[in-house]
């Protein structure tokens, strides 16, 4: 029994070139594919969670899969995942030609269907992204963003009666201070006269 969990029946140099292969395909493939299909996860931990999971999941179950196979490719998963995260990290150029770049979709209240036609975006899937975010309506909205990690970024326009009101509450804060101000001199001058 021990035999054939941990039995290699694959060369090791296999066993790890096969997920690191595996990873920077997938990686290439979601970049290729958009940003879109990200969702809300980064692209380099979506595929080590995917190919990590399958990776030991075959490991457990299988009758050809022992599992220092699934140990050895689970390590080389994560090895390749903290070398591209470090390499990455280090060459800013490079990050972000990896990476992509972000996607505006409205601008001023205004969508620019062609991008989201690009970025294969429905009006009714545009709508549900800024109703989660708070607001009903494209004119309500300064910029929309779709950011390469499949974030959206979204700038509200600011009402002309919201800044209006906030000129009013600091003029009347000020008058209030300034009131006060007049109340602690006279009670100062009183005291003092005694």
């Amino acid at each position: 029994m021990i035999e054939s969990m941990f039995h290699l029946p694959l060369p090791v140099l296999e066993k790890i070139l096969r997920p690191v292969i595996v990873y920077l395909c997938l990686i290439g493939f979601l970049r290729l594919f958009g940003k879109r299909e990200l969702a809300q996860l980064n692209p380099l931990d979506l595929v080590v969670l995917l190919s990590l999971s399958n990776t030991v999941q075959n490991a457990m179950i299988g009758d050809d899969n022992s599992v220092s196979g699934g140990i050895i490719g689970a390590f080389s998963l994560l090895t390749i995942n903290w070398l591209l995260t470090r390499i990455l990290f280090r060459m800013p150029k490079l990050n972000s030609a990896f990476e992509g770049t972000p996607s505006v979709l409205i601008r001023r209240g205004v969508v620019d269907w062609a991008e989201a036609k690009r970025q294969v975006l429905t009006e009714l899937e545009l709508r549900s992204v800024l109703h989660r975010q708070g607001y009903n309506d494209f004119s309500e909205v300064e910029k929309c963003v779709l950011e390469p990690n499949g974030n959206f970024y979204i700038e509200g326009i600011k009402s002309m009666s919201d800044d209006a009101q906030r000129a009013d509450m600091r003029k009347e804060i000020r008058e209030s201070l300034a009131a006060l101000n007049r109340e602690v001199k006279e009670l100062r001058a009183e005291l003092a006269a005694r």
